[in-house]
């Protein structure tokens, strides 16, 4: 554990097929979208790996034991709440309470977030109340604070492109910085301008 106890809570949706990935999935078939989703959740467990932080895994459905999450490396919950905003809040609460100082969130479907970008997110919160990563549909993939906000979790239409700017809007009275704006995958469009995904729909 680092010395300003530090927490990387990652969301993951369970990769079972038909249930990942929809919108992809509508374009190139669910299995494809699935291969797709599996390869994101390995990045994203590779990258997250070297943040310097006690990493946490938060699960949609189950825990599962033997994945690629390794028990060395993440801490294993489930995710708890009616709605994304719920549950997110449910995470940041618990382990705000656990006594960490900062806390940040990410997803699992960026291939192009690292490490450092969220080293950098922990660094920014040294002088902000909280630090937001933008994605190109109006989201957002990181979220750090130092504190509990509840109306930011609350009375948003998860999944639309306005988001970033209600969160924004919610924390007004507070210092907020803002990192590089990264493409999120939920669409055939957004995958296009990546390489290596092309195998699994050609």
């Amino acid at each position: 554990m680092t010395k300003e106890k530090r927490a990387l809570i990652i969301f993951t949706r369970n990769p079972e097929l038909g249930k990942c990935k929809t919108r992809l999935a509508k374009t190139i078939g669910d299995e494809a979208a699935l291969a797709i989703y599996k390869y994101l959740l390995k990045h994203t467990s590779n990258m997250a790996e070297r943040v310097n932080a006690d990493r946490y895994v938060f699960y949609s459905e189950n825990i599962i034991e033997d994945d690629i999450w390794k028990p060395e490396h993440f801490r294993k919950k489930i995710q708890q709440g009616e709605d994304l905003g719920e549950r997110m809040y449910n995470a940041f609460e618990e382990l705000l309470n656990l006594g960490y100082k900062k806390v940040c969130i990410i997803g699992s479907d960026l291939l192009d977030l690292d490490s450092q970008l969220i080293e950098n997110a922990y660094d920014k919160l040294n002088e902000s109340d909280a630090v937001i990563g933008p994605s190109e549909d109006g989201g957002y993939y990181l979220l750090a604070t130092k504190n509990l906000y509840p109306e930011i979790f609350k009375n948003k239409v998860w999944g639309t492109e306005s988001v970033l700017a209600s969160t924004i809007k919610d924390l007004h009275s507070h210092k907020v910085h803002l990192l590089k704006t990264l493409n999120d995958i939920d669409t055939f469009e957004d995958t296009k301008v990546y390489e290596e995904l092309k195998p699994y729909f050609e």
